[in-house]
């Protein structure tokens, strides 16, 4: 006689699929972990919080045990991904989309919390900073920041010959313009007058300052709408350069939350060019993409243990010298690891000769570092618009 299995309510992790059980939906008997009549996981939502957890990671970013399948390959193993997953063994690793993914977003997460832009405040081309200045104090102020540095880099310099007598010219100068702007500010202010603008950083046609309404740019085979969207960039733009000056990590959690998204459009024409090198070898384009993505994973990878490296020895310093020198170690180490891990995925995957595969390499590294450049650009100039 058939008796149907009453479920455990001390475990509700553990749902009951054993012979006889029914689904308590449409009252099918259970086969697996869904009923194949009416679609029902046997798994609800009154379990421990920690299950749901894991099927959210599981679901969202397919990260639970594979991970720990996935990461050691990944770093210390080149090729051994794309070959299993071309070999047809996928379901036990994660995927290389989200792999990638997932190892993106943490990578630049961290490097948002652990790197920094220290010492004054950055500025954006030749660009004369006392102008700037509103104030008497605010020009001293920076006139003694930029001489302190300057003396700074003299005491370091001692044995170099000409760099002193350099160096001395170089605060005069500071002075001198220093002394200009001061001079500016009391006469202004003494006449009752404002201030002089400081040059514009953004001029059209016969030196004239930008302006979106009075000097707008204006490309004239564009219609008006794009005319005018381009100048509310360029309005953006100088506003917030404005403000990554005076704050500079602005700037650079801008352009590290920008990457992601750079690589993720640069992915599929590091792919291409994969294409095009080992076209002789008959690959469909997926398979060139799964390189790519599992390339990129390991990139992103090892610089998450670089910043996570370099977080560690911040954080030890200077309490221990040879902590600090073995954690500098692992990062030489790392760096070093980079190109020779895409050297051998290179040569183990398409199987071809040192030669050929050293050319190709060469190729592929020169093609994509001027892709990567471009997009460097275009990522910091983003960042200056949508900071």
């Amino acid at each position: 006689m058939t008796t149907t299995a009453t479920p455990d309510t001390d475990t509700p992790d553990m749902p009951d699929t054993s012979p006889g059980a029914v689904c308590q939906n449409c009252g099918a008997p259970l086969l697996g972990p869904h009923c194949y009549r009416c679609g029902q996981s046997v798994t609800g939502l009154v379990r421990h919080f920690t299950s749901i957890v894991g099927d959210f990671l599981d679901t969202v970013l397919n990260i639970d045990a594979r991970v720990f399948r996935t990461l050691w390959p990944l770093l210390a193993k080149p090729a051994y991904l794309s070959c299993e997953y071309f070999a047809g063994r996928r379901v036990r690793y994660v995927s290389p989309v989200r792999l990638f993914v997932f190892l993106s977003i943490v990578t630049f997460f961290v490097a948002r919390l652990t790197l920094s832009i220290a010492g004054q405040p950055i500025q954006f081309g030749d660009e004369d900073s006392f102008s700037r200045a509103t104030t008497v104090a605010q020009v001293v102020k920076q006139r003694d920041a930029a001489i302190a540095g300057l003396e700074a880099g003299r005491k370091g310099g001692r044995d170099v010959p000409g760099l002193a007598a350099g160096l001395g010219a170089a605060q005069d100068k500071i002075r001198r313009e220093a002394d200009q702007r001061i001079a500016e500010i009391k006469g202004a202010v003494a006449r009752g007058e404002p201030l002089p603008k400081p040059k514009p950083d953004i001029t059209f046609g016969e030196g004239k300052p930008w302006d979106a309404k009075t000097n707008p740019l204006v490309i004239n085979w564009l219609p008006d709408f794009a005319n005018r969207w381009i100048n509310d960039q360029i309005a953006r733009a100088e506003t917030n350069v404005a403000r990554m000056q005076d704050d500079p990590s602005l700037f650079k959690d801008a352009v590290l939350g920008a990457i992601p998204s750079t690589l993720f459009v640069l992915l599929p024409v590091f792919a291409l060019l994969l294409k095009v090198l080992y076209a002789f070898k008959r690959r469909l384009y997926m398979e060139h993409l799964i390189v790519a993505l599992h390339s990129h994973a390991f990139l992103c990878l090892s610089l998450l243990l670089v910043f996570l490296t370099m977080a560690l020895r911040d954080w030890l310093t200077p309490a221990s010298d040879l902590a600090h020198g073995l954690l500098g170690l692992v990062e030489a180490l790392l760096f070093a690891w980079m190109p020779l891990y895409l050297l051998l995925m290179q040569k183990r995957v398409y199987r071809q000769g040192w030669i050929m595969t050293l050319i190709k390499y060469g190729v592929l590294g020169f093609s994509y570092i001027l892709l990567l450049s471009f997009g460097a650009v275009f990522t910091v100039l983003a960042s200056l618009v949508w900071a």
